[in-house]
């Protein structure tokens, strides 16, 4: 039996067919030379894919699902994907996204965090004309931006752009939610109490024995609950939502250093840099600097 395999933007950066952003975009149109894998694969980023004639099954963390025309699948990082079969015919657009990328574009944790458990429940939706139009109309737009490599300000153009598409298909998704949803399983209600419970708390409390004390659980049934749903465990969900606002503050406040610390209830000022800078690779103080103002090599790292 085959392990299942890993694969990111930067693995399929090979392809001609494929404009890029670093190892944090792709976008594409033409998948004739671009291997659909008929066994599992983790990917490790969000696809977004639009199909635009014939059908294409594909299995999601091995569920099946069928494409036909108007059809939009949205899968999320670290999903296990799988194509079935596709008609010669089939012809689709395509975005895929890094989770930095996702990371660094939403502007709250809380905004768009019911999107993903829509996603989770029904990645794919099928798409009236007018909804049909305004992504193909997103797609256009992102693939002509990608392309102006000596735009200083392509990446951040690109990000404006994907966090407006993610509130337009939140739109879309919020319109076309089942009036019948199906029955969770334990685990599942057990993850989105969680997560409703750390989006609350999360600034003030980040303990996992302290949201497992208050769904009357031990913080092992916790994390274990989680960490099979998600792929992700507890201690990790509450840190992404912790840096995660961090990240937006950083970026889109005048808060400064110490006042953000404060605000996500760090000890002190150093900690809340150690902490940073662990899972970012970078202080605060450099975050905020490479927000505002680019460096160049970050900027042409695509060719």
């Amino acid at each position: 039996m085959k392990n299942i395999k890993n694969v990111d933007i930067a693995t399929i950066r090979r392809f001609p067919a494929m404009d890029f952003i670093g190892n944090d975009f792709a976008i594409f149109d033409n998948i004739g030379d671009i291997p659909l894998f008929g066994y599992p694969t983790r990917l490790n980023a969000s696809c977004l894919t639009l199909c635009m004639k014939g059908h294409c099954k594909i299995r999601i963390n091995l569920k099946e699902h069928e494409l036909t025309e108007g059809v939009l699948v949205v899968t999320l990082p670290e999903q296990i994907l799988q194509q079935v079969e596709r008609s010669d015919d089939f012809t689709g657009v395509f975005i895929v996204v890094s989770g930095q990328f996702i990371d660094d574009v939403l502007p709250t944790v809380q905004q768009l965090f019911p999107l993903f458990f829509m996603i989770k429940e029904q990645p794919c939706v099928r798409l009236n004309p007018e909804q049909m139009e305004a992504v193909q109309e997103y797609y256009s737009f992102l693939q002509k931006k990608v392309k102006l490599k000596d735009n200083p300000f392509r990446k951040e153009i690109t990000q404006g752009l994907i966090l407006s598409l993610f509130y337009e298909i939140y739109s879309i998704y919020q319109g076309n939610e089942p009036t019948v949803r199906k029955v969770k399983s334990r685990k599942e209600d057990l993850f989105e109490r969680f997560v409703r419970a750390i989006t609350e708390s999360y600034k003030q409390e980040r303990s996992v024995a302290y949201y497992a004390d208050k769904m009357f659980l031990t913080a092992k049934h916790l994390s274990t609950a989680v960490k099979e749903v998600s792929g992700k465990t507890a201690g990790e969900w509450i840190d992404s939502l912790v840096i995660l606002e961090a990240k937006a503050l950083l970026k889109s406040s005048e808060m400064s250093i110490q006042e953000i610390s404060d605000e996500l209830h760090f000890a002190n000022q150093s900690f809340f840099g150690k902490s940073f800078k662990h899972h970012t690779g970078m202080s605060p103080k450099e975050y905020r600097e490479r927000s505002f103002y680019p460096r160049k090599e970050f900027v042409f790292d695509n060719q």
